[in-house]
Parts: C-alpha cells; sequence; structure tokens
C-alpha cells in the first residue's frame, strides 16, 4: 500500500509586504505617473535576477490575468488597479512580486511539499535585492509599516497548503480550525480568505505578524503542519478500519471510474473527482503512486489554464470535453504505470 501520508503537504508559501518610505501607500496612490516610478524602482533592484519578467497589469491579456490569478502568482485586486500595477514573476513562477496592490510591495515564493524556511530564505534574498535600492518603511517599535495594521512588524505571512480527506469526512475540521484560531492561525480555502476548501484542501497560515520574529513564524507554523499531518494519517487508517469503509472505498473507485470513462468534464467535477482518486490512492485501493502529479492535472485543467494546454480558445463545452479526455488518459496512465511495475 502506498504511504498513508501521501498528498499531504502540497505547498508552502511565503508572503512579505512592504512598503516605500516617503511615498504614499497604494490605496491614496492618484498619480500615474508616481505608481510608474515605484514600479521602475522595484523592478530595477530585481535587474538580471532570477530572469524576472515584468507585465504591466494594464497590457496583459484577460487570458493571461486570469491565468495569473488562478495560480495563486497576483491577486484580483491587482487587476482591478490595473493601470498603477504591475507584476515580477521569474522563469519557473516559483518567485512573484506584486507591486502597488495593498501595499508598494508584495513578494512571495510557493514552492511544493512543506519547505517554509528554503521559501523564506528564497524570498528574503529577492527582500534584500529590492532593498538595496529602495528604503522600506520601518518602525522601531511597530517593525515593517503596512496598510493593514495585521500586516504590522515582520510583514510575513507563512502559508501551507494540506490536503485532508479523512478529517474532513470524519468531521474534525470546525474543532481543528476553532482550536488554530485560538493559537493565532488561520484556515481558509484553496483561493485564500472566504473562499471554499474545494477537494479537501486547506491553507493553514499566520494572523500574528506583530511583536514575534520570522523565525517564531516559520517554526509555529511547521510545527502545527506536522501535527494536522499526524493527525490526518490517524483518521486515514480510521477510514479504512472503520464501519463506513467500504463506502469510502466505493466512492474513490467510482471517481475513478467515472474521471477515466466520462465524455464530459467540469471544473468543478474534476476538482471533486480528483480529491477522491488521490484519497483511494492513499488508502491503497487505487494503484497510483504518484498522487502530487494528480494536483498537476486538476491545475492544469482549470478555466484559466486549459486554453494554454489545448493551444487554442475553447468553448464551454469544447473545454469539458478537452478536460475529460486529458484527465482520463493521463490518470488512466498513472495507474497503468503503476500496476506495470
Amino acid at each position: 500500500m502506498n504511504k498513508i501520508s501521501d498528498g499531504t503537504l502540497v505547498s508552502t508559501r511565503i508572503r512579505l509586504a512592504r512598503n516605500i518610505e516617503g511615498m504614499p501607500f497604494p490605496g491614496h496612490l492618484k498619480d500615474e505617473k508616481q505608481a510608474k516610478e515605484i514600479i521602475r524602482l522595484v523592478s530595477s533592484g530585481l535587474n538580471r535576477l532570477d530572469d524576472f519578467k515584468l507585465y504591466y497589469m494594464d497590457s496583459i491579456s484577460e487570458w493571461d490575468a486570469e491565468s495569473l490569478v488562478g495560480n495563486h502568482l497576483i491577486s484580483p485586486n491587482l487587476i482591478a488597479k490595473k493601470r498603477m500595477s504591475a507584476a515580477l514573476i521569474n522563469e519557473d513562477s516559483s518567485l512573484s512580486v506584486m507591486i502597488n496592490e495593498e501595499d508598494h510591495l508584495r513578494e512571495q515564493c510557493i514552492v511544493k511539499g512543506l519547505q517554509l524556511r528554503r521559501a523564506y530564505d528564497k524570498i528574503s534574498e529577492i527582500d534584500s535585492k529590492i532593498g538595496k535600492k529602495i528604503k522600506f518603511s520601518y518602525d522601531e517599535q511597530l517593525g515593517y509599516l503596512t496598510a493593514c495594521p495585521t500586516n504590522l512588524g515582520t510583514g510575513l505571512r507563512a502559508s501551507v497548503m494540506l490536503y485532508l480527506p479523512a478529517m474532513t469526512i470524519n468531521g474534525l475540521m470546525r474543532e481543528v480550525i476553532r482550536l488554530l484560531s485560538k493559537q493565532g492561525l488561520t484556515v481558509r480555502g484553496v483561493y485564500g480568505e472566504g473562499s471554499e476548501a474545494e477537494g479537501y484542501m486547506y491553507q493553514i497560515s499566520n494572523e500574528v505578524t506583530l511583536g514575534v520574529t520570522e523565525e517564531d513564524i516559520i517554526d509555529q507554523v511547521d510545527k502545527t503542519a506536522r501535527k494536522i499531518t499526524e493527525l490526518e494519517c490517524t483518521e486515514r487508517r480510521n477510514l479504512i478500519n472503520g464501519v463506513n469503509s467500504l463506502a469510502v472505498k466505493d466512492k474513490c473507485k467510482r471517481a475513478y471510474g467515472v474521471v477515466t470513462n466520462c465524455a464530459r468534464l467540469t471544473s468543478g467535477e474534476l476538482v471533486s473527482l480528483a480529491a477522491d482518486i488521490k484519497l483511494g490512492a492513499c488508502l491503497g485501493y487505487i494503484n497510483i503512486d504518484d498522487v502530487y502529479y494528480i494536483d498537476d492535472i486538476v491545475t492544469k485543467m482549470q478555466p484559466y489554464n486549459i486554453n494554454k494546454a489545448a493551444g487554442k480558445n475553447l468553448s464551454a463545452e469544447e473545454r469539458d470535453i478537452y478536460r475529460a479526455d486529458y484527465a482520463g488518459s493521463h490518470i488512466k496512465a498513472l495507474c497503468d504505470r503503476e500496476n506495470s511495475n
């Protein structure tokens, strides 16, 4: 049987909020020339570093903008202020810097798995490079000054995306969310605050940034993610041995059957069914070892990416047909590969 913890620790994100000393915060920034100057200053600080590409929000297509939002590289708020904003994104999309969003800079690093310290080191390098060109707004008592008081201090948000099907099915998430809130942590859906936990995906991050160090934040989120992973493993074993084990097995296998045989598939259906296929793989009901690749398939087949995968603009019905064919064939190939070994 596959390792029962497979797929739990999906990804890590570290984000820093920064503002430029002497410049009005973006919420009060009305002069387009001043906004463009901020973009110039920030981008000059990353010149020739990591092959960053500069995207002006008022110059990119709606299709590209949706793709960047969907892949968590920029926020909808950045697009809403497109005449004043831009983003710097490196070649592999692991590093991005939003310019003139809520703060002058929102610097972030996203990596797969649980790698909080590695992600922090990478974004710290970017922060230092920019800081050599720009003086950040900083107060000896309050730390980095930010548009929202909840980001004062370190300006650091450390997040881990977790796949928690067993804890969700067994009804534990409400209590877990309550307990984490008492510890200064928050739990959101895959698309951040206010979003639902689609596909059993939850984002856990710190709420407190003032009066703590960067190391304190990283250590707390890291330990919490590891503890929740242990709880999820326990609950997966309970699913295997529980009175509803046959129902769980049936649900997982039916999900695999639908995805590998259907003719049309919406993005929402794929998210839900793929989550159950992953659970089946983790519980040993479906012979797929690389469950993380299923996440890549789901991402690639979302509306904001599917046209790029297809190489052309597709209608809504064409997307559903293409998604069914692509997801079904690739997930079946994963299973066939394992069965042949």
